[in-house]
């Protein structure tokens, strides 16, 4: 972080005396306006709902350009990362800042598999939860759970501690998230493979059963990876947020982590995918691809109370470049699996149209985002609507660590205490019972 060569000043229109504030400069990216000092020379705090306007850290992991549709992890664009690269070379570079030599890849491959596997004791805690609970109940609980039961990597403040914990978590959300979704229908739990890949592996867990060998589709396989990559980190979102508040109290990885999983759960957020499918399954009922241009009709009517899931975004003002990469796997895995003429794609292909030409779509720069396509990836390949947000959650615990582990190093971090504009009754006094 370097002082810019301007300051910012503070004047008021009351007469009171203005306040120069240092301005800094990221590497890219807006200039910021310290005004942690702010209270201290005025009195005064500033005000700004949803953070929009507020850099909470600094940060050298997730760079993203809302404007050009750009995404960066540790400086490499998320096109290259999600062609070239896979989901665990990826985690090393979120975690340790560099991609792997072939070296460091080897080892980092064989750390990560070699704790995929859960305590056996964590069966019979996931068997206190209803079988129709939502899995993200489910994993909320798993993962807090961690914490009870690996004492030996829950302080926070050790950097071994968290190093051993990335690891653990990294490696056994794939076994708690398949576990939840094999308790929920009533199938045996599979036991991790360490001979395949950690995409192939989950997809073993999920869909395997003891009767017969699994055999790994490498397309799908291939669609696994690239959907953990693609949701590994994106920058200080709610649930990274989170993280890091929950993290500055001091609480242990597994907790913090937790936490993350809590809020990813929100339908405004990691939720959005499974919220997305539901309206074009919505849709099939009502009638299908002949009832898409009265469905947009709706929602252009703020009236109506009709919303448009799995289209724009609160960062990227253009075509979020997530999307574009996942639209590729979608037409991949739909082929592969001979579903190209399957109606709810066709349907999802319809409403893109529609909004990719609507003048009303356009101007508000309405384009599908990752969740739009990732939901119908997910569909094909067999895994349910309910448990699309775990998913999500299995691929973006790497970057709530990196993101951890870097708030955790950094000699400014403090614990988050926010501001409020207080609009609540004066100081008064309590009357006694019989004049209330």
């Amino acid at each position: 972080m370097k002082l810019a060569d301007n300051k910012a000043t503070l004047s008021f229109s009351n007469g009171s005396p203005s306040v120069e504030m240092p301005v800094y400069q990221g590497n890219i990216g807006p200039d910021v306006i310290d005004i942690r000092k702010l209270y201290a020379q005025t009195g005064m705090f500033t005000y700004d709902p949803g953070f929009l306007s507020t850099a909470s850290c600094q940060s050298g992991i997730t760079y993203i350009d809302g404007d050009k549709g750009e995404l960066l992890y540790r400086g490499y664009p998320i096109e290259q990362l999600a062609t070239n690269v896979d989901y665990l070379d990826t985690c090393h570079l979120l975690l340790k800042g560099e991609l792997p030599n072939k070296t460091e890849q080897v080892a980092f491959h064989k750390l990560v598999t070699n704790h995929t596997m859960v305590n056996e004791q964590m069966q019979f805690f996931l068997r206190g939860f209803r079988r129709d609970a939502h899995p993200m109940a489910v994993l909320t609980g798993l993962v807090g759970a961690l914490s009870a039961f690996y004492h030996d990597s829950t302080d926070i403040n050790n950097p071994e501690h968290r190093e051993i914990a990335a690891i653990r978590l990294i490696a056994k959300m794939p076994t708690l998230v398949a576990m939840a979704y094999k308790y929920g229908v009533g199938q045996p739990f599979m036991y991790p493979q360490n001979d395949l890949s950690y995409s192939g592996n989950f997809l073993r867990m999920m869909f395997g059963t003891p009767c017969e060998e699994y055999k790994v589709n490498p397309v799908i396989e291939r669609a696994m990876d690239r959907i953990f990559i693609l949701h590994a980190d994106h920058e200080q979102n709610a649930s990274t947020s989170t993280v890091r508040l929950c993290g500055s109290s001091g609480t242990n990885p597994f907790a913090a982590i937790a936490a993350g999983v809590a809020c990813l759960w929100g339908p405004a957020h990691g939720g959005a995918n499974e919220a997305c499918l539901n309206m074009l399954e919505d849709i099939q009922r009502q009638g299908g691809v002949s009832k898409v241009g009265q469905f947009m009709e709706q929602v252009k009517d703020k009236n109506s109370g009709v919303k448009l899931m799995g289209f724009g975004h609160r960062v990227y003002k253009n075509y979020d470049p997530r999307a574009k990469l996942m639209q590729e796997t979608c037409n991949e895995v739909l082929e592969a699996l001979g579903l190209e003429n399957d109606p709810l794609f066709k349907l999802a292909k319809q409403l893109e149209k529609i909004a990719l030409e609507d003048d009303y779509f356009v101007q508000r720069k309405l384009y599908p985002n990752v969740d739009f396509y990732s939901g119908i990836v997910q569909r094909a390949i067999g895994i349910p609507v309910n448990l699309f947000t775990g998913i999500f959650a299995l691929a973006r615990t790497v970057g709530w660590i990196a993101q951890l582990n870097e708030m955790i190093g950094d000699p400014e971090y403090k614990i988050g205490r926010p501001r409020q504009l207080f609009t609540g009754s004066v100081k008064r006094d309590v009357k006694p019972l019989d004049q209330r």
